[in-house]
């Protein structure tokens, strides 16, 4: 494995035969989410009422097919 600093970036190298591809891929996911989320200004309350949003309104549209 070989980690380089430069220019305020991180770079890295890692054998190939070490990580399945779905894992590299969720691991660049999460590094793409923290990325996004770093220049974020919404708070935890935020977060939470857009999640109850989502919930209530993915709810309303799938309710149907819960019921009997």
């Amino acid at each position: 494995m070989n980690i380089v600093r430069e220019n305020n970036e991180i770079k890295f190298s890692i054998p190939e035969d070490i990580f399945e591809i779905n894992e590299i891929q969720n691991f660049i996911d999460y590094i793409r989410f923290r990325e996004i989320t770093s220049k974020s200004k919404a708070t935890q309350e935020n977060a939470d009422n857009l999640a109850e949003e989502i919930n209530q309104s993915w709810w309303e549209k799938n309710k149907h097919r819960f019921e009997k």
